[in-house]
């Protein structure tokens, strides 16, 4: 009889715990969500949360209870086993190994391991158990309520401290991981609704960096301050870009740059068409970028490295293009886009150019990200802690990359194999 109490007592301070921080640790949105589907556990769950603080105290009000009950049962049994053993104890150690052998069982059963089995799985067990929860929560209701009333009296009057009623906000963090969930659970990337897709950028938007999205020094087209109109114009013709910047000496010292339609104007000289650029570290939110080039009603800034000197450039459309994915002008090709294709189950073809975490999370893989790179090429380059040539193969980690296209300044085009 005293084993079932304990046992039974350890299963309730158990589901109390893990029903405690599993609305702690649940999705507010995805419990908002879930309050409004027609469904007998939905009604419930409405009125289990309506209140948080009626909610917490119950749980904590049962688990309490739970607790006692099970200490008193459980220092009989071990008074029981120690005297049946036929050992011989002083009243003092008979009362630590009683707290000792209590405390080791209910922290383990009854805390930790519900705790954190309720922790990972917090979304879907608060729905599961909200009946049985419910049913404690209508049965301790108003003595929560009366140590609610308490604590509230005390907090007011002794600490000045307003009472703990307060609204529910829901946090971008919150909002950004119930996005990303339901992301994860669409098989394929390609079908999810692209307003899904803009919403999660718009939350991803105001952590990512200039260095992160800008045009790298070795592939930026410019043309030096002291250079003829028609040789800029021969540039324009032969890049197809809309806009050239203009350099003195190196591209270390970006000057400006300047439109295509300026040439309409038949300028004299490349500096009567210059327009002043703006310079950003490549540490800086795109958020700050875009503001900034709004302000000044300029379209590209020049990107800086921590020397001073040009790591790349950054434009609204490269900006917007984040938020709103690839935008294909007139000087889009096949040719200018970035390759990434699956070539058969495990077998991939990726420019090096393209972002590692984007990479993850278009194609599921597991490619190790690091504040050291942003790239795949980055990424391999890191490993080899030099530029790999043309077909060499590499095994990194899980996968196997040969090197399909590459300079003796850059990586171009990679096969990545998956090995398991």
């Amino acid at each position: 009889m005293e084993i079932s109490i304990i046992i039974t007592c350890l299963i309730l301070s158990a589901f109390f715990s893990g029903m405690e921080i599993a609305f702690i640790s649940s999705n507010k949105i995805y419990l908002e969500i879930e309050k409004k589907q027609d469904s007998f556990p939905s009604r419930i769950l409405t009125r289990l949360t309506e209140k948080p603080s009626h909610f917490i105290a119950t749980m904590l009000i049962g688990n309490s209870l739970a607790l006692i009950i099970y200490g008193f049962f459980m220092g009989d049994l071990i008074v029981e086993w120690i005297a049946s053993s036929g050992y011989h104890f002083s009243n003092g150690s008979t009362l630590l190994l009683q707290i000792f052998i209590g405390s080791f069982f209910a922290i383990f059963t009854a805390e930790f391991l519900p705790k954190v089995f309720f922790q990972i799985y917090a979304n879907c067990l608060i729905k599961v158990f909200a009946v049985p929860a419910y049913c404690f929560y209508l049965l301790f209701y108003y003595v929560a309520t009366f140590i609610i009333w308490i604590s509230d009296v005390i907090l007011r009057n002794i600490f000045k401290s307003p009472s703990d009623e307060a609204p529910i906000f829901f946090s971008k963090s919150e909002l950004g991981n119930y996005i990303t969930e339901q992301m994860k659970a669409v098989e394929d990337y390609e079908i999810v609704d692209s307003e899904i897709q803009i919403f999660q950028n718009a939350l991803e938007f105001s952590g990512v960096r200039a260095r992160d999205i800008m045009t790298p020094r070795t592939e930026i087209s410019a043309v030096e301050i002291e250079d003829s109109v028609d040789n800029l114009r021969d540039m324009f013709i032969r890049t197809g870009y809309s806009k050239m910047l203009v350099f003195q000496d190196s591209l270390d010292d970006m000057i400006g740059y300047v439109h295509s339609f300026e040439l309409f104007k038949k300028p004299k000289s490349i500096k009567k068409a210059l327009i002043p650029v703006e310079f950003v570290p490549e540490t800086i939110f795109i958020k700050e970028v875009l503001n900034q080039l709004i302000k000044t009603r300029k379209s590209i800034a020049v990107v800086l490295d921590e020397h001073g000197g040009t790591a790349g450039i950054i434009s609204i459309e490269d900006i917007v293009e984040e938020l709103f994915g690839e935008i294909e002008d007139e000087h889009d090709s096949e040719e200018t886009a970035l390759t990434e294709k699956e070539i058969e189950e495990g077998i991939f073809l990726f420019s090096a150019r393209l972002n590692v975490e984007y990479l993850n999370q278009t194609y599921k893989l597991a490619i190790p990200e690091s504040d050291s790179y942003g790239t795949l090429g980055g990424f391999i380059m890191d490993f080899t802690k030099e530029i790999p040539q043309k077909g060499m193969e590499l095994a990194i980690g899980d996968y196997l990359f040969y090197i399909e296209e590459a300079t003796n300044k850059k990586i171009e085009l990679v096969k990545m194999t998956m090995r398991n």
